[in-house]
Parts: C-alpha cells; structure tokens; sequence
C-alpha cells in the first residue's frame, strides 16, 4: 500500500468547552497547523486523550479533522484499543470517513505476548483497505513489541510505518536494519529524540510540540531529511527544553494544553481523571514559555 509516512505530524489536542469536544477550536486548530506548513495530522493519539472519549466522540473527532483537512495534508487516524474487535471497529470508521491511515497503539492493560501483538494487528490489517501505523510506546502500554515483531508485521502490504517511542536507539536501530525503508518508514514519537532517529535513518516525527509550534518542528526534520544536519542540530538545541519540559513538568498532554492556553490558543481543558498542573509547575512552564518568547506580550 502506498503511504510514506515522512516528515512532521501534530498529535492534535483534542479541545474541550464545558466537558464537551470543542470542534470549533479543533477546526482552528487544524487550520492553524497547516497553515503553518505541518506535513501531517493525528488526532485521538494519547495527546488527544483518547481514552477518555466516548466511541460517538472518537468518531466525531476523526470525522471533523478529515473535512476540516479536506485533503490538504495526511490525517493518521488513532484507533488504538486493547480490545482487537473495538480497534478494528475504530479503524474501519477513519477509513470510511476518508482518513489517509491510522495509528494503532500496542493493546494496553492486558500485555499480550509478541504473538498476541502479531495476532492482534494482523486481524485489523486484514480486514481494512486503510495503511496501518503501529506505536510502540511500553510507557503507556506496559508491553514492548520487538523488532522481529515489527518486521513480522511490516511483511504485510496494509502495514507500513510504526512510531517509535520506546526511548531506545537500539530497538530502533534494530528494527530499520530488519524492514525495507522503501515500505516501511520509522518515526519518532518523542520529540526530544527526533534528531536521533532521524540520523539514523527514521523519517521524521508525530510530535507534540508541533501544537504549539509547527512550523519550528517543520523546520528540524525538513533539514534533516535534506541531509543538513548542522541546521537540524540548531533546530534540535533551540527546542531541546521545551521538548522536555513537555514531557517532564507533568503527564501528557497536560503540559502542551496548559501552554497552549497560555498562549491564547486553546482552553487547555481536561478531562478526569487528568487535572490541571499546580501553581508551582505551571509557574515553571510560564518561565519556560517565557525564555522561548512565547508567551503573548501585554501592553
């Protein structure tokens, strides 16, 4: 199937108003990426709180960033679960509304083996006609896919990137040394480690920081896929502390909806049993936003 997953890609946040999905501001927020030059978008990732959604909500969600996108750039659809009949359910629908593909995370909660994961996406890649990411992320998952799981998998036609955020250079290393980077592409999931990957051979990024500043992450792995690593490398250090501060001052997407709220684009409302930040860590943010220019100039 021909999909090459490269470049830039938003894990959009999802908006609430009143504790409901905000699909205006997610409409404004989708317009507000693209016209900042982001390659792709990926909305209900763990960014986008997911877990929390009700299924008509999950729906919608993917519904309202396929029409509001209008083909304008890839939208990589997450319809993860640990219950293989409800991600097949969740894939089936990004693709008749028309999303590009989908992102699959590993099931969570009931740590399948390396079969059980073989098993589990090979059931959802044949019964779709939609490309097929996997997301290796134990973190959140508790279950590590191996390389020679990942190359089992990249054998299918439907199957043809995963994002890698595992941490660890030598499981990515690993699987780019087991799959063909003309079929199947590997992208960071973590922002402070795309540099890394890229260098050694990874294609780009699913990013949160790119809700804030796309245009900034454009530019990293626009530079390192022509093979200027000196700008990427500045790109890399200029963002270094905002990548950590993201992933560090609280659990995601606590941090990047707390300072997109402070930044005025977005209410930055959570769902439990996420809560806002203290005082203490968002005064810590506000610091940071601050050394960065970030935060809007008042008069």
């Amino acid at each position: 199937m021909t999909f090459l997953l490269q470049g830039a890609l938003t894990a959009l946040v999802t908006p609430f108003r009143d504790g409901q999905v905000d699909h205006d501001r997610l409409r404004k927020n989708i317009d507000f990426q693209i016209n900042h030059g982001i390659d792709g978008l990926v909305p209900v990732g763990t960014t986008g709180e997911s877990p929390t959604l009700s299924h008509d909500e999950h729906d919608a969600v993917i519904a309202t960033t396929v029409e509001q996108t209008h083909g304008r750039v890839p939208v990589v659809a997450g319809t993860g679960s640990n219950a293989t009949d409800e991600a097949l359910r969740l894939t089936q629908h990004a693709q008749r509304v028309g999303a590009t593909a989908a992102l699959m995370v590993n099931p969570y909660y009931n740590k399948p083996s390396q079969e059980g994961l073989y098993r589990h996406f090979i059931t959802v890649a044949d019964a779709v006609d939609l490309p097929i990411v996997l997301y290796n992320i134990p973190g959140r998952t508790n279950v590590t896919m191996t390389p020679a799981t990942v190359a089992r998998l990249a054998a299918h036609p439907n199957i043809v990137a995963i994002k890698e955020a595992t941490g660890s250079l030598d499981i990515a290393s690993e699987i780019l040394t087991l799959t063909n980077p003309k079929e199947f592409t590997l992208v960071s999931g973590d922002d402070s480690l795309t540099l890394p990957l890229m260098a050694i051979g990874g294609q780009g990024v699913i990013s949160v920081l790119a809700n804030l500043l796309p245009d900034h992450v454009k530019a990293l792995t626009a530079a390192a896929q022509a093979g200027d690593y000196a700008t990427a490398r500045q790109h890399h250090l200029d963002l270094f502390t905002l990548c950590r501060g993201m992933l560090t001052l609280d659990t995601n997407p606590i941090p990047i909806k707390t300072a997109l709220a402070l930044r005025h684009q977005d209410t930055g409302n959570l769902r439990l049993p996420l809560v806002p930040m203290d005082n203490d860590k968002t005064q810590q943010l506000q610091t940071l936003l601050q050394h960065h220019n970030l935060l809007p100039q008042t008069t």
